[in-house]
């Protein structure tokens, strides 16, 4: 049985990168459902749950605006970390003075979304046990509370989310009224057993592969549908 919460976050500035855009950072039209995800864990999490979006209401018209952001041209090589892992020594540290770079941006304005989601969860003591029930009461609680391990943001980490349940959702704008194909998009990260690609070791010590699965989405009178990921997923 899944237990559902509705969660409404908005916030001045959104950037949900698309991937195929290496150098300058545009934005999906709306938020994606692996960053919904990643809202939630930032409010509440643990290693036995999983937080399932169902749904993404898109509450404000969408408005883009462009900015000039400071980043680094470079980046920390995986053989750098590898070394220092297992040496227990070297100097992994970027002097953002010699590596800063300015890029433009065209990020997501005034934004307001509504998250549909359920919590699975992954072990259970038996036939009688409902620990969704508690990890969702959890999660109340810390909502109410302001409370979250990070600071759940849209996008990226200099966009921080405001935040609170509700009980539904109001109408969306009118300029999202109708269908609208918002192309193909991230749905989420997909963990299998390795094959090839990046190996990550998950928490269960098992050797995984991370795989994007993307999706062609249709918004519906500011609503998104999301579909299930194959199952398999760690």
């Amino acid at each position: 049985m899944a237990y559902g919460i509705k969660l409404k976050v908005w916030g001045e500035f959104a950037s949900f990168n698309r991937p195929e855009m290496k150098v300058e950072r545009v934005s999906y039209d709306v938020i994606t459902p692996s960053a919904a995800r990643g809202i939630l864990e930032a409010i509440y999490w643990k290693p036995e749950i999983r937080w399932v979006v169902d749904r993404l209401h898109v509450l404000n018209p969408i408005k883009f605006t462009a900015i000039r952001r400071n980043e680094i041209k470079s980046k920390i090589s995986a053989s750098d970390v590898t070394s220092a892992m297992k040496k227990d020594a070297g100097n992994l540290g970027i002097a953002v003075e010699e590596h800063r770079q300015q890029r433009a941006a065209m990020v997501l304005k005034d934004v307001c979304y509504g998250i549909e989601g359920h919590v699975e969860v992954l072990t259970h003591n038996g036939p009688e046990d409902k620990p969704e029930a508690k990890h969702l009461d959890q999660f109340r609680r810390r909502v109410e509370k302001g409370g979250y391990f990070h600071h759940p943001y849209l996008g990226t980490r200099e966009f921080p989310a405001s935040f609170e349940l509700v009980n539904d959702f109001p109408p969306c704008h009118e300029s999202l009224r109708g269908d609208r194909d918002l192309g193909f998009m991230l749905n989420d990260i997909l963990f299998v057993p390795d094959k090839k690609g990046k190996i990550i070791e998950s928490h269960e010590g098992r050797r995984l592969t991370a795989e994007p699965r993307f999706h062609r989405f249709t918004m519906r009178d500011g609503i998104i549908e999301v579909p299930a990921l194959e199952t398999g997923r760690a």
